[in-house]
């Protein structure tokens, strides 16, 4: 089946109508991965000369070198390079969830319009790296994933505006405000838990850990600048306790206030040097290349009517995650492990405390 995929695109323009070719963040990762500009237009798709083309007329564009070229010593970004690079790293983080959303709308009504479509399976959940998965793991259903917040997704699965919801359980750490949460929307006698897969959460810092920062009592220390998750996410919420637990006042942490949306946005927010910390999972620090400081682990489950068990859509969605492929992807993604996906179970065994 084909599919559509949806990607940001953003652009400078100067006064005459100049645009910048998007062919040029291309390159700018893969000398910041390679580390020559050889191996660079190579892993880029494009011949040598017309990389060097690129990165003059483009230099010429700001009046300042976006690479820096050493003989023996390889190629390397400059501070603008460096900016432009994490500038449009930041927009498709900022932005991903949203638009795989719309590309899983615009699919579906597609589908709707073929004959012999595969049966649909509605799924909201909280956004990550494995979630994101679900969609090559797919055979034989359509399925529209829509990312929002664990709360939302919970209350939609509730009302029947979807059939399955995703959200993440902290192992250890877990507030009265989460509970309450899950006593909200769960109902042990009518849903049922499907189990998917574990994570770690913790402090993303650049590369080296400049700030020495090894614990949460570090984020309140003069000088660290710190990016938060927004307020209603899962992610936010297992923050809050783990401070709470540790007696650290957020407002003593600098930057505590400014909030990024997705797991990626915050790693790529440390990334361009604009805070020295933040609170994620390790892939996204690995997908950055910062390092990872681990506080905590997740479940992170799926949620059902016990009805939708017997669907044939849940039913070929279950037998997709119980495969090794899946589980081989999940053990690709740093930081993550499978927590033998697909299987059934009542809350109280996946929540004895509920």
């Amino acid at each position: 089946m084909k599919r559509i995929k949806v990607s940001p695109a953003w652009s400078f323009e100067d006064e005459s109508g100049q645009r910048l070719d998007p062919q040029l963040f291309v390159l700018l990762a893969a000398v910041h991965e390679c580390g020559k500009l050889t191996a660079a237009a190579r892993l880029s798709g494009i011949s040598y000369r017309h990389g060097w083309n690129l990165l003059n007329r483009w230099a010429a564009f700001f009046g300042a070198d976006l690479v820096t070229l050493q003989k023996g010593r390889g190629a390397t970004l400059t501070a603008l390079g460096e900016k432009l690079l994490w500038a449009q790293q930041r927009v498709k983080a900022r932005f991903e969830p949203q638009l795989k959303s719309l590309a899983s709308e615009l699919n579906l009504e597609i589908q709707r319009n073929l004959e012999g479509g595969s049966p649909l399976l509605r799924l909201h959940a909280s956004h990550g790296y494995a979630v994101d998965l679900l969609p090559e793991f797919a055979a034989g259903l359509q399925l529209d994933l829509q990312y929002t917040s664990e709360e939302r997704a919970l209350e939609a699965m509730a009302a029947g505006a979807c059939d399955v919801a995703g959200f993440h359980v902290p192992t250890d750490v877990l507030s009265e405000r989460l509970i309450a949460t899950f006593r909200r929307h769960l109902q042990p006698r009518c849903h049922r838990i499907v189990r998917f897969i574990n994570r770690r959460q913790g402090l993303i810092v650049r590369p080296g850990n400049p700030r020495a920062i090894a614990g949460l009592a570090d984020l309140a220390r003069a000088g660290v600048r710190f990016i938060n998750r927004q307020r209603n996410s899962g992610t936010r919420a297992l923050l809050d306790e783990l401070l709470r637990r540790a007696d650290v006042a957020s407002a003593g942490i600098d930057g505590f206030g400014s909030e990024e949306y997705t797991h990626s946005a915050i790693a790529a927010y440390v990334a361009a040097g604009m805070a020295d910390a933040g609170f994620g999972v390790k892939a996204a620090a690995s997908q950055f290349g910062l390092d990872f400081i681990e506080l905590a682990s997740e479940h992170y489950l799926l949620v059902c009517h016990r009805s939708m068990l017997k669907r044939a859509a849940m039913i070929r969605l279950l037998r997709n995650i119980r495969s090794e492929a899946f589980s081989a992807a999940v053990a690709r993604l740093p930081g993550y492990s499978a927590d033998s996906p697909g299987e059934v179970q009542c809350i109280s065994e996946v929540m004895p405390w509920f």
